[in-house]
């Protein structure tokens, strides 16, 4: 590892312990303002490199988390912390996040490869799931929701 990355993972631990800092976007512009300027796609490397998750209350380490006696699926997961409401229109299902919430949503509905989909759009609060017809909307609908159950 590069001695400027061990420094900037030095500087986003130090930074994420600040529970102001609720996204992705606020820790770039943090880390801007200390003259270490990096991309989206690198400040998510480095978070996964550095095992921190998203919590409601900020960024947290893996390990910190309380460990569960049964493993939810990521799915379930996903759905339980990120989900605020579920839209349908016709074909498309839109599913509603707090800010920041919609990548990692959509990436655990993309890991569940549900036959329905044909495609998903993923913004900051909000993921696009995209079916062939109102029936396989339909049924997706229902295979989501019994998760919430």
């Amino acid at each position: 590892m590069s001695t400027g990355k061990t420094f900037r993972h030095g500087q986003i631990l130090r930074l994420v312990a600040d529970p102001r800092i609720g996204n992705q976007e606020e820790l770039r512009r943090r880390l801007a303002a200390q003259k270490l300027r990096v991309t989206q796609a690198t400040l998510s490397r480095d978070l996964q490199e550095l095992r921190l998750v998203k919590t409601q209350s900020g960024y947290k380490p893996a390990a910190a988390l309380p460990e569960e006696s049964t493993p939810l699926p990521p799915l379930a997961r996903a759905l339980g912390e990120f989900l605020l409401d579920i839209r349908p229109a016709e074909n498309l299902l839109v599913l509603k996040t707090p800010p920041s919430g919609a990548q990692p949503l959509a990436a655990a509905v993309d890991g569940a490869k549900f036959p329905e989909i044909a495609g998903t759009i993923a913004g900051d609060d909000t993921v696009l799931i995209i079916t062939p017809n109102k029936k396989s909307r339909e049924s997706l609908q229902k295979k989501i929701e019994a998760f919430l159950k």
